[in-house]
């Protein structure tokens, strides 16, 4: 798989402070790649560059092959943390402006809106005016703009915020359809369960330096603990935890059930998984035998904390 997107070893400050220290991260083709990190991690100031909101000090971006230049804010499109809609122009009128801006015909612009109004079930707010649209429904007018113009890579920061849960999952589902007709996304968030579902890359940015980068099973391979969550039901539990014991490092595991079982966190160390369930069913029933797979925000956590 090529790449939409390199950055390569760039450095931005401002002053004294440092934002970014030779920062390189590269994004592939068609891909959904999460851009996670603290508040005051660096992911702002580096959205900032590959928009060409601001310069690098050093370093270099790399947009389809070619480096980064003004033609290419055609190429993206940019949904900020911090909206950026004329609250007193009427909605259509604002979307054909900025869709011009964008490089699009007026009558071009006019189709793409027409459709996208009808697919998020928006065709009334035509002549509605940002101030008075919920902050959700100017969301959707915000998304719209970002990708009417069907950009290579679209940029969203944040894209669930103000959204309730009903038009959260509209939102992710049309992400979703956006990265199966071809569009690369690089989605930025603190909502971890939304990494989870949608990106199939993602980069740790922490402190200004970036931490992790990879295919996100490939991370979480890193951090894999060979440890398995277990339930079993036995009239032996002395003996079942000697044997363990003897093998194992065992502790308390805590997951919701409809069985009243033991639940152990139980760690291989050298062992085996099989060596495991074969002492498990020579004491008991075995309910529950799941291994324990880092989820984003346990990598989150403990790289952060480190």
């Amino acid at each position: 798989m090529s790449n939409i997107l390199e950055v390569n070893k760039v450095v931005k400050q401002y002053g004294d402070y440092t934002a970014l220290n030779e920062v390189s991260i590269t994004v592939p083709k068609g891909s959904i790649y999460g851009l996670l990190g603290p508040n005051g991690a660096g992911k702002t100031s580096l959205i900032r560059i590959i928009n060409q909101i601001t310069l690098p000090d050093s370093g270099e971006i790399i947009l389809d092959g070619e480096q980064l230049q003004s033609k290419h804010v055609q190429y993206i499109g940019y949904l900020p943390e911090e909206r950026g809609l004329y609250k007193t122009m009427k909605v259509g009128e604002q979307c054909l402006y900025l869709a011009q801006m964008k490089g699009l015909s007026r009558a071009e612009a006019k189709k793409q809106l027409e459709y996208w109004f009808d697919r998020l079930g928006i065709q009334g707010w035509w002549n509605k005016k940002i101030q008075e649209l919920s902050k959700g429904m100017a969301q959707k007018i915000q998304f719209v703009v970002c990708v009417l113009h069907k950009p290579k890579l679209l940029i969203f920061d944040e894209p669930f915020s103000g959204f309730d849960p009903v038009n959260a999952n509209v939102i992710k589902d049309e992400i979703l359809a956006l990265k199966e007709q071809g569009s690369t996304i690089i989605f930025s968030t603190h909502r971890m369960e939304s990494v989870e579902e949608l990106c199939d890359h993602i980069a740790l940015i922490h402190k200004s330096n970036k931490l992790i980068e990879g295919k996100l099973e490939d991370v979480k391979k890193q951090f894999r603990t060979n440890s398995f969550e277990i339930g079993i039901l036995t009239n032996n539990v002395e003996g079942l935890m000697y044997d363990l014991t003897q093998k194992f490092t065992v502790g308390q595991a805590n997951f919701k059930s409809l069985n009243d079982e033991l639940k152990l966190e139980i760690q291989l160390g050298t062992s085996t998984s099989n060596e495991l369930l074969h002492i498990l069913t020579q004491r008991g029933q075995v309910t529950h035998f799941v291994e324990k797979i880092p989820s984003v925000n346990d990598i989150f956590i403990k790289t952060v904390s480190a």
